[in-house]
C-alpha cells in the first residue's frame, strides 16, 4: 500500500498561462492584423483598376525629383498617363500637385515641363507647388479647381497610392474619378507592391475620417 502521506507530483507543463488580458490582447492583434492585411488587399484591388471617366480636370499628384531636377520614373509614368488621358479627351486640363522636395524645383513644375515636352500647352496647366502631403494635395487642389469652375477631377497616381488620395479629394468636396500610373518597376516587384500596400492601409486605418469619406452630393439644379 502507497503511504498515504505521499503528496503526488502533478507533471510540469509546458503550456504557458494565458489569462483574460493576455487573451483579449491576442484577440486584438489577430483583428488588427486581419484588417490592415484586408484593407491593404482593397488598396491594391481599388489601384489596379481604371476609373478614368469625362471629368473638368486631371489632378496629377507629384513624387520625387532627383537631383538636377530630373523626374523620378514614377513622376514621369503619371505625367505620361495624365497627358495620354488628355489626349484621349477625358479632360480639357492639368493641375500638377507637389511642392519641392529634397531636390529642386517643385515637383508641379517638373511634372508642367515635361507634360509640355510631350506636346501638352502651357494654357491648359495649372501649377499646385505648396503641398508636401496627400491630404494638402487635396486641399490646395481643391482650391484651385473651384477658381476654376472644376468641380469633376480624375487624379493620377500611382495605383496603391490612389484610394487614399481619393477619399482626401473626396473630403475636399470634390467628385473624383481614379486613373493608375503604371510603372512596371513597382507594379510587378512583389516586395515593394506588399510594402506600399500595407503602408498606404495602416495610414486609412490611422485615419478612419478619410477611410469612410463618402463622395460629395450632386449639386441640385
Amino acid at each position: 500500500m502507497r503511504d498515504a502521506s505521499v503528496r503526488r507530483v502533478r507533471p510540469l507543463s509546458l503550456r504557458p498561462k494565458t489569462g483574460p488580458v493576455s487573451r483579449w490582447l491576442l484577440a486584438l492583434v489577430g483583428v488588427l492584423t486581419c484588417g490592415v492585411f484586408g484593407l491593404a488587399w482593397w488598396v491594391d484591388r481599388f489601384g489596379q483598376r481604371e476609373r478614368a471617366e469625362p471629368a473638368d480636370a486631371l489632378v496629377v499628384l507629384g513624387a520625387r525629383v532627383l537631383p538636377g531636377g530630373v523626374a523620378s520614373g514614377p513622376l514621369q509614368a503619371r505625367v505620361e498617363k495624365a497627358v495620354a488621358l488628355y489626349r484621349q479627351g477625358v479632360a480639357p486640363r492639368f493641375v500638377f500637385s507637389g511642392g519641392v522636395g529634397v531636390n529642386p524645383p517643385s515637383e508641379a513644375r517638373v511634372m508642367a515641363l515635361l507634360a509640355m515636352r510631350l506636346g501638352v500647352p502651357s494654357e491648359v496647366i495649372t501649377l499646385e507647388e505648396e503641398s508636401h502631403s496627400t491630404e494638402q494635395n487635396a486641399s490646395h487642389s481643391a482650391e484651385l479647381l473651384r477658381a476654376l469652375g472644376a468641380r469633376r477631377v480624375v487624379v493620377v497616381s500611382d495605383p496603391y497610392h490612389l484610394l487614399r488620395a481619393r477619399q482626401y479629394f473626396r473630403l475636399a468636396g470634390l467628385e473624383v474619378a481614379t486613373s493608375p500610373a503604371l510603372l512596371t518597376e513597382r507594379n510587378v516587384a512583389l516586395t515593394d507592391r506588399v510594402y506600399w500596400t500595407v503602408r498606404e492601409a495602416i495610414a486609412l486605418l490611422l485615419h478612419p475620417r478619410v477611410l469612410w469619406a463618402r463622395a460629395p452630393e450632386a449639386p441640385r439644379d
